[in-house]
């Protein structure tokens, strides 16, 4: 498929869920690649003060979207896992982050050929030290929510997390 590679994915268990994010049981990650079923994701767009984003470069070995820019942090809510808990959990193993409060703002419906996904996006702030988890995050840079969104031939950006920072935006300009 295109924006996938070949590779040896995980054993951990994701939760599959219908078109109106409904439960409807656990699978291996890979069958739920595989098969391309519809899963709950996270989404954390985590600012600096000066409002920047830390874009993650995703590394080679990802298992969806390789070597692609990411502007959100997250991931799969695996078996057992609430959404909540889930961003804490990527927040930390990705960026190192812990213990910042975290907003949640909407779910979000994604689908390409690729990917099927119910997103929740939150976001947060924080401007400390990072430690990158190295088999999910080549490098970071920072770049302001308006850039990555002008600038989409620029790099090669996750199409989930471009359609969910679209929409964040759009909710933080209207409050």
């Amino acid at each position: 498929m295109p924006g996938q590679q070949e590779v040896e994915t995980s054993v951990e268990s994701v939760l599959v869920v219908d078109d109106h994010n409904f439960v409807l049981g656990s699978v291996p990650r890979g069958q739920m690649r595989e098969e391309t079923l519809c899963h709950r994701a996270t989404y954390i767009f985590v600012f600096n003060s000066k409002g920047q984003l830390y874009v993650q470069e995703r590394t080679l070995s990802k298992d969806i979207y390789p070597g692609y820019f990411d502007p959100a942090t997250g991931g799969v809510v695996t078996e057992g896992e609430s959404y909540d808990q889930a961003a804490e959990r990527e927040l930390a193993e990705e960026l190192g982050v812990e213990g910042v409060p975290i907003t949640s703002h909407f779910h979000f419906f994604f689908q390409n050929d690729d990917c099927q996904v119910w997103g929740r996006v939150y976001s947060c702030y924080y401007d400390g030290p990072l430690s990158l988890q190295e088999e999910e995050v080549a490098s970071v840079v920072l770049e302001s929510p308006e850039e990555v969104l002008s600038n989409r031939n620029h790099r090669n950006y996750t199409p989930d997390s471009l359609v969910a920072l679209e929409r964040l935006v759009h909710c933080l300009k209207t409050f």
